[in-house]
């Protein structure tokens, strides 16, 4: 499993950052060649302002079939947008993961 790590500061519109995440999600949940095979999470810090964004999905196919999707193309400049200068990219492999939620 493949997984991506984004951070960020952001202190814009919050109504407009969150709604951008969750129509990306819903997205997700809803495109039958991601769902349950690409996953997204975002948290907010105790700070209010700095951002993390974790993406995982199982294969190169799958990761491919979200980048090529209308709602993927919407969604990676909005975040490039909301972070500026601050943002970062790490992609790693996921080599050990507990069951659960």
């Amino acid at each position: 499993m493949r997984g991506i790590t984004i951070t960020y500061s952001f202190d814009g519109n919050e109504a407009e950052w969150q709604a951008t995440i969750r129509t990306f999600i819903e997205a997700i949940n809803a495109d039958p060649e991601a769902a349950g095979k690409f996953t997204y999470q975002v948290a907010v810090a105790d700070d209010g302002k700095s951002r993390v964004h974790w993406g995982r999905w199982d294969s190169a196919e799958t990761l491919a079939n979200v980048q090529s999707q209308p709602y993927f193309q919407a969604f990676a400049p909005k975040v490039k947008q909301f972070a500026g200068e601050t943002l970062t990219t790490t992609g790693h492999d996921i080599t050990l993961k507990s069951s659960g939620w």
